[in-house]
């Protein structure tokens, strides 16, 4: 796990002091050790190029693993961030047709991997990864990001410059990309509560989508894809040793063995690994696999000193039924008010929710955490949350709308609005009536933290004028779920809108900004292709939540844990914003805007989401929000 950042300059110079200061940006990814180094593409096309390296040693812990790294058998060289768990079978692969290694490191494995298959590589690496190579036969650039988009790679290019970075802010940071914010990527945001991939929230600033790789030669980019979540396995390089059987029984069988094959597979390491364990389903069905395979782990769990918060009741039933090797660590919840300072600062682009997972990583690293086991994912790809229920029926409910005329739905819900009590439910409900030829899916009304007509209350510019942009990975998304069941569409839609927005990069900066490295064996790639060719009515029980997971565990989880009441690390924010943090919100909601954000954002808008707070009309995230995106401005624009 590291940081990564590139520099090419076209016919210029590129100064060696500038690079370095970009890999010091990334120190808090890499502790452990650091390179830089510029390559020269000789005229007529003369180019230089800067790579620079943050490394978390967590294989090969000898400098033979140091970055950059070449390949002296054609000048190649790599920048990595991440893991390929599967790299010793790949390494085995080269190693049959004659490759040689000097290391026991996964990035020697992907740089010699790119070097003998080329783009093919990366149909052959189950992990999570963002990683650059230069490729010096070819004068060519190539990027490339992990299937899931569990790691990060964001890009910029201009006439005379070319970047890539692990973070937004090392991108800024080169002073080589005006400070301007991208309004479709503010208007995202407003929607969301995080920015939408392809966007960022500074112009000119674009994310790699996951399962895609970019080259640049001669000043041109290109993307391309190489997988795709919503295809079959069977239509996609994406492998598997168990079959795709469409015979739901024999599929979860499948699905089982691939499951056990993930968890071991990601505890490939040199240091110690942990697992975070809430007392949840996720967390819990990761201890039951290392269990079932003869291994002890080590299980961390955040407990808080008030009772009303504490899930010690659960990760404790755990950790006795599977015989951990079990850490409490003890908080409360004014130690977690006391991290959302440095829970801001630590934020590449504005999140409202980002701040549990700050707080959790740094807990972890306090106990002498380097490497993490997560249950995130599980939600997602074994359906979850309760918009597996609720998003069918309100595209039920929309198809049903969608034959009345625009001017007999704006009627409905005035008068809906006019008689209901002003809540964010009743006006999402309001907005499904409406907007409904406007809507790309009822499932993005679902998670949309401002409706549509808030939006354009709240931005100064006409939305319409952005919305094309700001929505266009939105409907690329809703284009790929075509033939897909209703589960299975919002299972893709959570895992590509959701989770790779919010919770993934949520996950990434806050725990590496702790020198934390968190995996995710419920988001194996292999896996998640097999479980989206399970019919949608196979992943649903009106008896049980996950089934799919809970039978992959034969009937090993307690049922005090599979029937507990869904909460998640919740925390008292709409009581701090009442009092320990009011002054701080409710300024920034009132006082002008001065911080790049004036002429996007209206200062009415934003004074009456404060008072729809004060009094009861809204919930606490839309003013928190609204505060993150104003603070991540002013310390960087």
């Amino acid at each position: 796990m590291c940081g990564i950042v590139g520099i090419v300059a076209r016919n210029g110079v590129l100064h060696p002091e500038m690079l370095e200061r970009a890999t010091r940006s990334l120190a808090h990814r890499g502790p452990d050790d650091h390179g830089t180094i510029i390559l020269r593409v000789p005229p007529p096309a003369p180019v230089e190029i800067g790579l620079g390296n943050r490394r978390l040693a967590i294989l090969d812990l000898s400098p033979h693993g140091h970055q950059p790294m070449e390949d002296p058998a054609n000048g190649n060289y790599i920048v990595h961030n991440g893991e390929i768990y599967n790299f010793r079978e790949v390494r085995s692969k080269l190693q049959n047709e004659g490759i040689r290694f000097t290391s026991e490191s996964d990035t020697e494995v992907a740089l010699k991997a790119y070097g003998q298959w080329g783009e093919r590589c990366l149909s052959e690496f189950r992990g999570m990864f963002a990683f650059a190579i230069w490729d010096a036969v070819r004068n060519r650039l190539f990027l490339a990001r992990d299937p899931m988009g569990v790691k990060p790679l964001y890009y910029y290019q201009s006439e005379k410059n070319f970047l890539f970075a692990s973070e937004v802010r090392t991108l800024l940071g080169t002073d080589l990309i005006p400070r301007r914010l991208d309004s479709a990527g503010v208007l995202s945001y407003l929607a969301f509560g995080s920015v939408y991939e392809p966007n960022t929230l500074i112009e000119g600033i674009s994310v790699l989508p996951p399962a895609h790789y970019l080259t640049w030669e001669n000043g041109r980019t290109s993307v391309h894809q190489y997988w795709n979540l919503a295809r079959r396995p069977s239509d996609q390089s994406a492998k598997s040793g168990s079959g795709t059987s469409t015979e739901p029984n024999s599929q979860k069988i499948a699905i089982a063995q691939t499951l056990d094959e993930s968890v071991s597979m990601q505890l490939v390491s040199d240091v110690p690994v942990g697992v975070f364990l809430s007392g949840g389903i996720d967390s819990s069905a990761l201890v039951g696999i290392l269990s079932r395979n003869g291994i002890r782990p080590s299980t961390f769990s955040i407990v808080f000193r008030e009772a009303d918060y504490s899930e010690a009741e659960y990760s404790r039933t755990i950790a006795e039924k599977f015989k951990t090797e079990h850490h409490e660590l003890l908080v409360s919840q004014e130690d977690v008010l006391e991290t959302i300072p440095a829970a801001l600062r630590a934020m590449d682009q504005p999140s409202m929710d980002g701040i549990n997972t700050y707080f959790v990583s740094q807990q972890a690293h306090e106990a002498g955490v380097k490497v993490a086991l997560s249950g995130l994912g599980g939600d997602e790809m074994f359906a979850g949350y309760s918009s597996f229920q609720s998003v069918p029926q309100m595209e039920r409910f929309a198809q049903l709308w969608k034959h009345f005329p625009g001017f007999v739905r704006a009627t409905v819900a005035g008068v809906f609005g006019s008689l209901a009590p002003a809540s964010d439910q009743n006006r999402k409900l309001a907005a499904l009536i409406r907007e409904n030829g406007r809507l790309i899916h009822p499932y993005f009304l679902a998670r949309m933290l401002f409706t549509p007509s808030q939006q354009a209350k709240l931005m100064q510019p006409s939305i319409d004028s952005l919305t094309v942009r700001a929505t266009s990975s939105l409907r690329a998304a809703i284009d790929e779920t075509r033939d897909l069941d209703s589960v299975n569409r919002v299972s893709y839609l959570e895992a590509r809108c959701y989770m790779l927005n919010t919770l993934l990069r949520d996950s990434d900066v806050m725990s590496m900004a702790h020198g934390l490295e968190v995996r995710v064996p419920l988001l194996d790639h292999t896996l998640a292709a097999q479980l989206m060719t399970l019919p949608g009515t196979a992943k649903l029980s009106s008896d049980r939540p996950k089934p799919v997971l809970v039978d992959a565990l034969h009937d090993a989880l307690p049922e005090k844990i599979v029937h507990r009441p869904k909460r998640g690390f919740t925390l008292p924010f709409e009581h701090w914003i009442r009092q320990s943090l009011r002054p701080q919100i409710q300024e920034a909601l009132t006082k002008p805007l001065d911080d790049g954000l004036g002429g996007l954002l209206s200062f009415a808008a934003l004074r009456q989401t404060w008072n729809d707070f004060d009094h009861g009309a809204t919930s606490w995230s839309r003013p928190w929000s609204l505060f993150v995106l104003r603070n991540w401005c002013e310390q960087h624009l």
